[in-house]
Formats: structure tokens, C-alpha cells, sequence
């Protein structure tokens, strides 16, 4: 169901699919073991949520802050790729988790420094 209030972040396909990467990371967090609960599943849970969540807070504001806010969501999608590995190293997922991870990180990340230097260049 389609919201009746828009905001216009919400049409930028990096911000969709910032969104999407956060929900699947949430589902996988949800197979941690308890005693991870407080550690690497919040750190990642938190570093996939910010990505979308910084899209957001830096989009209605000058280009030149957007783009201090898209380069915090840069850095958090790479933390993703750590708190990833570490997850598989733990086996708390699998290497074809690890991999979705990878590939939705390396989308996300190469359309994050496609719109800072569209920013850039306008």
C-alpha cells in the first residue's frame, strides 16, 4: 500500500535499495546467536539502516551537505561489508548470504559515488 504523503527521496533508486539492503540484513540478524545480540548484530543492523537513513536526513538540504551525508552513507555500506564477513566467519550466515551482501553493497556504494559526483558536476 502507497503512502498519500511523498517525499521526494524516496524516488532515488539508491535510497529503494538502501532500503532493501537494511530489511535483508535484518533478517539475517534475526539467526544470530543471543550472545551476539548487543555486538555484531547491532553494529551491522545499524551501520545497513544508516545507509538509507542518511540518503534521507541529506537530501533536503544544499548539494554540498547531501553529499557530506551520501559520503556517511558511503562509509556505512562499507562497514556493512566488514560486519558481513564477520557474520560469515562466525557462521551466523552462509558464503551465498555473504555474497548477496557483497553484491547489493558494491550496487549501493557505486550509485552512492555516481550521485555525489553528479552533485558535483552540476
Amino acid at each position: 500500500m502507497k503512502s498519500n504523503y511523498y517525499f521526494k527521496f524516496e524516488d532515488l533508486k539508491v535510497y529503494q535499495k538502501a532500503i532493501d539492503f537494511g530489511e535483508q540484513v535484518n533478517h539475517q540478524i534475526e539467526k544470530f546467536p543471543n550472545h551476539e545480540t548487543y555486538k555484531l548484530a547491532t553494529q551491522f543492523i545499524r551501520a545497513a539502516d544508516s545507509i538509507a537513513l542518511n540518503i534521507a536526513e541529506g537530501s533536503a538540504s544544499t548539494d554540498a551537505n547531501f553529499i557530506r551525508y551520501l559520503k556517511m552513507a558511503w562509509d556505512s555500506s562499507h562497514e556493512c561489508v566488514a560486519a558481513s564477513t564477520k557474520a560469515r566467519l562466525r557462521n551466523y550466515i552462509g558464503f551465498d548470504e555473504d555474497e548477496a551482501n557483497r553484491k547489493a553493497i558494491t550496487e549501493i556504494s557505486k550509485m552512492i559515488s555516481s550521485l555525489i559526483n553528479h552533485l558535483k558536476n552540476k
